[in-house]
């Protein structure tokens, strides 16, 4: 079976995009959380939220091609875009080995509810053609594939906050069983509109400390009240290592080792207690890499903030690692991007290899109040210089999908 490594990479995130300022906001404790901009929330029991401030779509895009585009695309194609220019591989590819898969939790939900309105407000007559085309959820593959002129397997994956995690994995199993030699592989997330604001402000999931937003973020922290949500995108170029190797790649991050999922059948939104279908995941990665509990130095994990959510993880961990817990480092750079939904798994997956090359462990802030049944050893607050060979990294959704990836040094 084809051995895979990642060649290229990109990010748009809150903290900053491009891979370098990405880097320098998760390693310098910045939270990019602060009052949603553009609405009025002054009802929602939550106001806050960790919003793309540097991104200029105009950048990657003419003026009619953003205004066929939902904001989820767009932040696609920035991301995508940029992984692939780092990648090297411009257009000299066998089009048809090369391939996508795409996460999202939602897509399009911005155009779907301005295109609602337009209904309410002017009549079905007015709704523009391309609503449909802007808001379904594979669109951004679609795009990609065009822009790219991509013609190997395309797909989207649709697991919630697993979804870009379990993009990965899709796309790390085409190249091992010789479906393609390149997949562009990640996920895309923009929702930060009122309707999704309702809908899980009314589930009491999100935080509410609307004073003090900065500190709204705060994984496996004792005064944690719920997650904080996010928008952005990350991207990763993955290819056989003999395809690397054959056109003389800039740089190859890391080898791409093991992928594991399963499901926790136990709830609609809430993880199971003792975090049973969390653990499987990463056993199954375990499995996939060929590597045994002791062989992993850094954990990304999933972390989103809420009370049972960072309990269950914690427990998880435990049941994987055993005695090895005790040594790990485990954070969550949720912490400061808020939670991406769809798009996390991708981005935190960047963040893991960032700290494979920069030897680093990347922080999680905002713990001030370790929890009591939070007991492992989380990074607080500083990043942490660390000789480190194995980084995993952990995406569990709504609906009980979980995810989990290992990367190690080439």
């Amino acid at each position: 079976m084809e051995r895979v490594v990642v060649t290229g990479m990109g990010v748009v995130s809150p903290v900053g995009s491009g891979l370098e300022l990405f880097w320098k906001g998760i390693t310098e404790g910045e939270s990019a959380v602060d009052v949603l901009e553009n609405y009025d929330l002054t009802e929602y029991p939550s106001r806050i939220a960790a919003q793309v401030r540097d991104f200029d779509p105009g950048k990657y895009l003419d003026k009619k091609e953003l205004r066929h585009m939902d904001r989820f695309v767009q932040l696609a194609i920035g991301a995508a875009d940029e992984a692939w220019r780092d990648s090297g591989l411009g257009e000299n590819i066998d089009a048809d080995r090369a391939g996508i898969v795409v996460g999202t939790g939602i897509g399009g939900m911005q155009t779907l509810t301005e295109q609602h309105q337009v209904l309410l407000e002017r009549g079905p007559s007015r709704i523009t053609p391309f609503f449909i085309p802007k808001m379904i959820g594979n669109i951004a593959g679609g795009q990609l594939a065009i822009r790219l002129n991509l013609r190997g397997p395309n797909e989207t994956v649709v697991t919630a906050c697993a979804s870009s995690g379990n993009a990965i994995g899709s796309g790390l199993r085409a190249i091992q069983h010789g479906e393609a030699d390149v997949m562009l592989v990640g996920g895309t997330e923009a929702s930060l509109i009122p309707l999704a604001f309702a809908g899980f402000c009314s589930m009491k999931a999100m935080s509410t400390r609307n004073a003090d937003p900065k500190h709204a973020s705060r994984p496996f922290d004792l005064e944690r009240d719920g997650f904080v949500m996010g928008e952005g995108a990350g991207f990763l170029v993955l290819e056989s290592l003999s395809h690397a190797e054959k056109r003389g790649a800039a740089h190859v991050y890391a080898e791409l080792a093991g992928y594991g999922r399963s499901s926790d059948a136990y709830h609609m939104v809430e993880p199971h207690p003792e975090g049973e279908g969390a653990s499987q995941a990463m056993q199954r990665a375990l499995a996939d890499a060929g590597m045994s509990p002791g062989t992993v130095d850094y954990i990304n994990a999933h972390g989103t903030s809420t009370p049972k959510g960072d309990i269950a993880e914690t427990l998880a961990i435990k049941r994987v690692f055993g005695e090895n817990a005790k040594r790990l480092a485990v954070s969550s750079t949720k912490s400061s991007t808020g939670h991406l939904l769809g798009a996390a798994g991708a981005v935190e997956m960047i963040a893991s290899i960032l700290a494979l090359k920069y030897q680093t462990l990347p922080p999680t802030i905002n713990l001030e109040y370790p929890d009591p049944e939070c007991d492992l050893y989380y990074v607080p607050n500083h990043p942490e210089p660390r000789r480190i060979k194995t980084v995993m990294s952990n995406a569990f959704g709504f609906g009980g999908q979980n995810a989990s990836l290992i990367a190690r040094e080439l």
